[in-house]
C-alpha cells in the first residue's frame, strides 16, 4: 500500500487481531446460518438444495467482502465501527428474509443484499478518496456489484425457474469476479500483489471463527432436536451422541491438522491476496457442507429408523464427501500436500451409497461418522510420526 490512511490498519504494528466489533458482527451470520439450515431442513428436496445454495453463497459473499474491508481498515476506529454496525443491521434484514426469499420477501432479501454490497463499497470509496492506491480496486468491485445487482433485481421481478437462473448468475458474478481481478473495460484488472495487501493471520482467524459458527449449528440442531423429543429411547440418544461425535471428528480434521497452516502460508507467500482469495473460495464450499451435515444430524436424531430418501442420503453422505473434498483442496492450497486419508474417506463414503436402501438413517450416520473418526486418528498418528522423524 503506497499511501497511508488514518483509518487503515498499521501493518507495522504486527499481527492484526480480530476485534470485538467483528465478533459482534458475526452474530448476524450465526442467525443467517441457522436460517439456511432450517430452510433446507423444511425444503429437503432438489429445489430446496438449489435455493439453499444460492442463498448461502449470497450470505457468504456479504460476509467475505466485509471481512476483507476490516482486514484493510481498523474496526476499532469509530467511523469504521459505525459502518460495521450499519452493515450488521442490514444483514439482520437479509437473514430474516431468507425463509421466504424465493417467495413474497424476494424484494426485501435483494434490497438488503444490494444495500450491503453496493453501500459498503461506496462508503469505502468515499473514505479512501480519489488518489489512494486502493481506490481503483474498489471502483472495479463497485462495478461488478452493480452488474450482479442487475441480475438480482431482474430475478426479483420473475418467479420460478427464471428467478433461480437470474439469481444463480448474480451469485456466480459475485463469486467469480475476484478470480479475474474484477476486470472491467477502461478500469482494467486489480493487481493482487499490489492492491490486495491483506494480513494473513486476520483473514484466516476470521474464516476459522465462521467455521466454528457452522460447527455450532451442527451441535445446536442436534441438541435442539433431542430436547424436543418427548420420549428418549435408546436409538434417539444414540443418534444424538453419534451426531455429536461426528461434529467433533469433523472439527478435529479441520482445526488440528490444517487451520494454522493457512495463516502461516499467507504470511510467507509474495502474493498473499491471491492465496487469500483461494482460501475464501474453498471455505464457502467447506462451510456449506457443514450446514448440510447439520441438516443430516437433525434428520437422524428425529427419525433414527426413518425412510431412506435420496435427499437424506445427500445430506448424510454427500455433505461429508464435499467437506472432505474442500479440506483436501484447502490443504493443497496451503501446504501442497495430498491428504491420502481424505481420499480413502471419500471413496469409503461413496461405497456406502449403493447399500443405503438396505440400511436405516442411524446406521448410515454411524458408518459416516466412523469414516471421520478413522481420518482423525490417521491424521493424529501421522503428525506424531512426523515429529519423531529426524531431519
Amino acid at each position: 500500500m503506497s499511501h497511508p490512511h488514518s483509518l487503515l490498519r498499521r501493518r507495522e504494528e504486527g499481527i492484526a487481531s480480530v476485534s470485538f466489533s467483528e465478533l459482534l458482527f458475526d452474530l448476524i451470520y450465526v442467525f443467517a446460518v441457522t436460517q439456511i439450515s432450517h430452510y433446507l431442513l423444511h425444503n429437503l428436496n432438489w429445489l430446496g438444495f438449489v435455493h439453499s445454495t444460492i442463498l448461502w453463497f449470497a450470505v457468504w459473499m456479504g460476509w467475505q467482502h466485509t471481512t476483507w474491508v476490516t482486514n484493510w481498515f481498523n474496526p476499532n476506529i469509530r467511523s469504521i465501527r459505525v459502518l460495521l454496525f450499519a452493515l450488521m443491521l442490514i444483514g439482520l434484514i437479509t437473514a430474516a428474509a431468507i425463509p421466504d426469499a424465493f417467495g413474497d420477501r424476494a424484494w426485501i432479501f435483494v434490497g438488503s443484499y444490494i444495500a450491503t454490497q453496493v453501500g459498503r463499497t461506496i462508503c469505502v470509496l468515499f473514505i479512501l478518496g480519489k488518489k489512494h492506491a486502493l481506490t481503483a480496486n474498489f471502483r472495479r468491485i463497485l462495478g461488478w456489484f452493480i452488474i450482479s445487482s442487475f441480475f438480482w433485481i431482474i430475478g426479483a421481478y420473475m418467479e420460478g425457474e427464471a428467478r433461480i437462473l437470474m439469481w444463480a448468475i448474480a451469485v456466480l458474478s459475485d463469486y467469480t469476479a475476484p478470480m479475474h481481478g474484477f476486470y472491467l473495460p477502461f478500469l482494467g484488472r486489480s493487481d493482487s500483489e499490489k492492491e490486495w495487501t491483506i494480513e494473513g493471520h486476520h483473514l484466516t482467524e476470521r474464516s476459522q471463527l465462521f467455521v466454528i459458527i457452522a460447527f455450532g449449528e451442527t451441535i445446536l440442531m442436534t441438541g435442539a432436536s433431542l430436547s424436543e423429543i418427548e420420549v428418549w429411547s435408546f436409538p434417539v440418544i444414540s443418534a444424538a451422541l453419534i451426531s455429536a461425535v461426528n461434529s467433533l471428528a469433523m472439527w478435529w480434521i479441520y482445526f488440528d491438522t490444517s487451520s494454522e497452516a493457512g495463516a502461516e502460508k499467507i504470511r510467507e507467500v509474495t502474493d498473499p491476496g491471491k492465496l487469500g482469495l483461494k482460501y475464501h473460495s474453498i471455505h464457502v464450499v467447506l462451510v456449506g457442507a457443514l450446514i448440510m451435515s447439520a441438516v443430516g444430524d437433525e434428520l437422524v436424531v428425529n427419525h433414527p429408523f426413518g425412510h431412506i430418501s435420496a435427499e437424506a442420503v445427500f445430506v448424510i453422505i454427500v455433505g461429508p464427501v464435499i467437506y472432505l473434498i474442500a479440506n483436501m483442496i484447502y490443504k493443497w492450497f496451503t501446504c501442497h500436500i495430498v491428504a491420502k486419508s481424505h481420499l480413502i474417506g471419500i471413496a469409503t463414503l461413496i461405497l456406502i451409497i449403493p447399500f443405503t436402501p438396505y440400511l436405516n438413517l442411524l446406521i448410515i450416520n454411524l458408518l459416516s461418522v466412523s469414516v471421520f473418526v478413522f481420518i482423525s486418528i490417521y491424521e493424529v498418528v501421522g503428525s506424531i510420526k512426523k515429529k519423531h522423524i529426524p531431519e
